[in-house]
């Protein structure tokens, strides 16, 4: 079974709400309603102006029939979740006036609806830069028990068999945190391990990758891996990991063996961790074009609930994914 066959059997067999801020978009109106078709979703709710929404459906001749709509700025939620918001951000400043009105964006009132249960997941993007998707997600959702960082990865498939799952591993990250600190790396570290318990379905082993091998060439990058791994190893996260590693020495046995023998990784990884975005990102596109790999994401990781980005230009199809990924998560959660 595919990566995505397996993430619509896992969807499938523990639906989850689904809330979608941008619901005045073609796109995610017909996603709204393969979702319910496929049973998916448990619900879905879209934002927006119900009359546009309603007009925009008949044009693409979508029925809405089982799809809730809510119009964030008359909704009979709407003082409760300007309160909520407010007591969530009275700290940074805002008001009970400004809340009122920032909570009818949205986004946040989609990350409120996750936040206060009422959805159990939320996916955006489609309309809106990953900046304020990851705004509202930060701001309301927050991050998991334990980290400080959100950040993202990707699922790489199509591989050589021989490596990660039967061809399958986690990149992370790829798409969010340009220059991570030491600090930082540990987080998405930890995050890209429950990534693959999720997404893949095996215990995660990972390597934290560097242009060095166990101190073969020195440089202020080169250390901050070593000091990720030295956090690592006093967070005892409960996986196996090992860095800082070259990437053939991550992959290849023989490589690993003249490099870093008695590695506990050999012949093992299923996570690649990157030290920064640039990396991450040129490694997966070169993975992805050159070793015609498929590259699903980026999925985000680190959030206290399951959310996700989508591309402004992703299709139907690329958004029924994303929402399902998610749901996926959910239904792990």
């Amino acid at each position: 079974m595919d990566f995505v066959s397996e993430m619509k059997a896992k969807a499938a067999s523990s639906p989850k709400r689904l809330v979608l801020p941008e619901g005045m978009d073609e796109r995610i109106i017909r996603t709204a309603r393969v979702l319910l078709d496929q049973k998916l979703a448990a619900g879905v709710t879209l934002l927006g102006k119900v009359a546009e929404i309603q007009k925009i459906a008949v044009a693409e001749g979508v029925d809405l029939e089982g799809i809730d709509i809510i119009h964030p700025g008359i909704d009979t939620h709407l003082e409760r979740y300007a309160e909520e918001y407010y007591q969530l951000r009275k700290n940074k400043g805002m008001t009970k006036d400004q809340a009122r009105i920032d909570i009818t964006d949205t986004l946040r009132w989609g990350a409120m609806m996750v936040y206060l249960q009422d959805a159990d997941a939320i996916v955006a993007g489609a309309l809106n830069p990953t900046s304020d998707v990851l705004r509202a997600g930060l701001s309301i959702i927050g991050t998991a028990p334990g980290i400080k960082t959100a950040s993202s990865c990707f699922v790489m498939t199509g591989l050589d068999p021989h490596y990660g799952k039967e061809g399958a591993m986690i990149f992370t990250d790829c798409a969010v945190v340009p220059d991570p600190l030491a600090e930082q790396l540990a987080d998405i570290t930890e995050c890209a391990a429950q990534s693959c318990r999720e997404y893949l379905s095996v215990e995660p082993v990972v390597a934290l990758l560097s242009f060095s091998t166990k101190g073969s060439a020195k440089h202020d990058h080169v250390t901050k891996v070593q000091n990720t791994v030295e956090i690592l190893e006093k967070r005892n996260p409960g996986f196996a990991f090992d860095g800082e590693l070259q990437a053939d020495a991550a992959l290849v046995p023989s490589v690993l063996d003249k490099k870093a023998p008695g590695s506990s990784i050999r012949g093992k990884v299923n996570v690649l961790v990157f030290p920064d975005l640039n990396s991450g990102n040129i490694g997966y596109k070169l993975v992805q074009r050159l070793g015609n790999a498929q590259a699903y994401g980026p999925f985000l990781q680190g959030f206290a609930k399951p959310i996700s980005d989508l591309s402004r230009g992703a299709s139907v199809d690329d958004i029924v994914t994303t929402c399902t990924v998610t749901l996926a998560k959910g239904a792990s959660n």
